[in-house]
């Protein structure tokens, strides 16, 4: 695995706009850095599902395609772990209040896995409110050691 040799922290910032086609580029963006830091290509495609779903969250449930309102990206990439951060400028939401998407009256829904799906592909997953208003989302995946 390549991984960045100075050891220091590299950070990539973009804000996107509060439409379907910045979770496309929220996605590149995630991949291409994750193979800069070392992450084999499978890793690659999960972490970028991951973000994929947390951008999608940002731009339909947060921003609710608000033109006036934006989705923040924010990538770490050390020579351990690859950070990413996803803000978006809505009104907030409780975790507790999703219904458990394993339940057997939310099996058949058509919506609900993506946090499953986050939880089950990243190391560590936080959801907390964005300063200055909305919610935020703090993903880490570790580099094996080799």
């Amino acid at each position: 695995m390549a991984r960045p040799e100075n050891g220091k922290m590299e950070k990539v910032q973009t804000t996107l706009d509060s439409v379907l086609e910045s979770v496309d580029k929220a996605e590149e963006f995630v991949i291409q850095e994750a193979g800069k830091a070392g992450f084999d290509e499978d890793e690659q495609h999960q972490i970028g599902m991951a973000v994929r779903e947390c951008a999608v969250n940002a731009v339909v449930h947060g921003n609710r395609y608000s033109k006036t309102k934006k989705v923040h990206l924010d990538i770490e990439r050390s020579s351990s772990a690859l950070t990413v951060t996803i803000g978006d400028e809505g009104e907030g939401f409780d975790l507790n209040s999703l219904p458990d998407p394993l339940a057997p009256e939310n099996l058949l829904r058509q919506s609900g896995r993506g946090l499953l799906l986050i939880r089950t592909f990243m190391d560590d997953f936080d959801l907390h409110p964005r300063p200055g208003g909305g919610t935020e989302v703090r993903l880490v995946k570790h580099l094996a050691k080799s």
